[in-house]
């Protein structure tokens, strides 16, 4: 089973596949395409101007709300899982409508779908209103909507940003010749920050298929709604990447908008808000009211200890130091395992290194359960190709390892606040959640995947969360619901690879990837083979 629409990492790793030694015939294209004006350069960042993040907040509705609790708690967070699709979208509607002096918001991929046009909406009218709205978006993920971006851009209290944009707007797909090196490393981050005294941080783009309205694939995610202090070190890090030498002004590359912009971009507003796939986002979004709980301060929150973990903006450049990365920032924020990591990566790929430091702790007595799609349920087929060939070495040194079904409708792949249990919903599903529970006292909840994209190209971030019922939950979760939502990869009496699927009328044995075609089978195989495991 394949997802349809393909996903924007599924695009840019096939592009890499095919043009990642291409650098040669990029400059015969260039010699060509330069008289269409389709390698140009990057424009001159001079006369862009420095902004920081809003802090004289405290007496707005959500300040309010926020810091009367905080105060209670000192050097503490206050945080929320939001595991359901639904739940989660309607939290980012009312956190901006909730906002009165400043939005923040950075994502990887903001889809010009049903869910996408909602939230532009919702953002587009806060600014209507006042609030000054920044929005920094990865120039790969944004795919048909230079028109749209030029439209909000024009706007008073809107500000936008491309992050490592692609100098020519027609010729996107070319620029990864022309300019490898450079597109290689995109901006994998998403976060949005309310006045700088709640933000949402997690796993989830902006797109149908991360707040399930599609039927063709949904993405099993999590986020988290984090107040206090966090959410003023979220906006500190979407300050650094807002002013860094890879942020650059929208209207800097695509054509200004016409005197009717404003204009076709509310009428499509207003179309897709009365659309039939609208309604039961717009139903959700009234239904829940989680945002005005937490002004009110009747939201219950977990006051914790929460640290925030990113990669430096200049990762993107290949100029960050290792102490500015997030993966040995996030390994010192971690500290000791004693005895348990549970992880789930929907993009796992763990090279020779990471296999070899996995077996290291499987060796020290460390349990350790590892979570991924099955070829049947992933969206990216190479990146299944890197993880492939590790499988063997892993389960060979004691680590257990589950694959996703896509057929998984019911599965749990993480526990909603106070243990209650909820479904992934009808579609068919993939893992996107990026999440790990340590001893079951210790989660990490972001972007970043265990794979060398996160590790060396793509910045990332996350959130390193001191929390026993959240991490408890994710553990104790997993227990229920790995038999009936994976395949258990073993191996056999043989040495060979087999798949366990467990359903009410007893086991089921697999010996190739179960539900999959052969076609695409010998494909994974050949890809496997290629030296393209640096890219994955």
């Amino acid at each position: 089973m394949g997802y349809i629409r393909g996903s924007t990492r599924s695009r840019l790793v096939s592009q890499l596949t095919i043009l990642g030694r291409a650098s040669l015939a990029g400059a015969l294209i260039c010699s060509v395409l330069g008289l269409l004006g389709g390698c140009a350069g990057l424009p001159k960042l001079e006369g862009r101007v420095a902004s920081a993040a809003l802090t004289d907040t405290a007496d707005t509705r959500l300040g309010r709300g926020v810091q009367a609790a905080a105060a209670q708690h000192p050097g503490r967070s206050g945080i929320y899982p939001l595991e359901i699709p639904q739940d989660a979208f309607a939290a980012r509607v009312l956190l901006v409508r909730a906002a009165e002096r400043s939005l923040d918001v950075q994502y990887y991929i903001w889809h010009g779908d049903t869910t996408g046009f909602l939230l532009l909406e919702e953002v587009w009218n806060a600014a209507q209103r006042g609030v000054r709205v920044r929005l920094l978006l990865d120039d790969n993920g944004i795919a048909g909507l230079d028109a749209v971006i030029a439209a909000l851009d024009s706007q008073p209290n809107i500000e936008v940003r491309l992050f490592n944009p692609f100098a020519s707007r027609n010729f996107k797909t070319l620029g990864f010749i022309t300019d490898f090196s450079r597109l290689n490393h995109r901006m994998h981050n998403k976060s949005l920050t309310a006045d700088t005294q709640a933000t949402i941080v997690g796993g989830r783009n902006v797109g149908d298929e991360y707040f399930g309205a599609t039927e063709e694939m949904v993405f099993a995610d999590l986020d988290i709604l984090a107040a206090g202090p966090i959410a003023g070190e979220v906006a500190s890090a979407f300050d650094a990447y807002w002013n860094s030498a890879s942020a650059y002004p929208a209207h800097s590359l695509i054509a200004a908008a016409g005197p009717d912009a404003a204009a076709a971009l509310k009428a499509k507003f207003a179309a897709v808000r009365e659309s039939p796939e609208a309604a039961k986002y717009i139903d959700a979004v009234r239904g829940t009211q989680l945002v005005e709980r937490l002004v009110a301060q009747e939201l219950t929150l977990e006051w914790v200890p929460v640290r925030l973990v990113y990669d430096a903006p200049s990762k993107a450049l290949g100029e960050a130091k290792d102490s500015e990365l997030l993966f040995p920032r996030l390994e010192h924020t971690i500290g000791k395992v004693d005895g348990q990591i549970d992880i789930i990566s929907p993009y796992f790929v763990p090279g020779k290194e990471g296999t070899e430091a996995l077996c290291g702790l499987s060796g020290r007595g460390i349990r350790l359960r590892i979570v991924t799609n099955s070829l049947a349920a992933t969206d990216v087929g190479a990146v299944h190709a890197g993880y492939a060939k590790r499988r063997e070495p892993l389960l060979r040194c004691g680590v257990s390892l589950y694959e996703l079904k896509p057929d998984a409708r019911q599965a749990v792949v993480v526990v909603a606040p106070r243990g209650r249990a909820r479904r992934l919903g009808s579609s068919a599903a993939s893992l996107h959640a990026k999440t790990f529970s340590v001893d079951r006292n210790r989660v990490f909840v972001g972007s970043f995947n265990l794979d060398p994209r996160s590790v060396r190209l793509n910045t990332e971030m996350g959130l390193v969360i001191d929390s026993a019922p959240l991490a408890g939950a994710i553990s104790s979760g997993l227990d229920r619901v790995l038999g009936r939502a994976t395949y258990e990869v073993t191996l056999d009496g043989h040495g060979d690879l087999e798949w366990v699927e467990r359903t009410e009328r007893g086991e089921v044995l697999y010996h190739s990837e179960p539900k999959t075609g052969l076609f695409r089978r010998l494909g994974i195989g050949f890809i496997s083979w290629l030296p393209i495991e640096g890219m994955l």
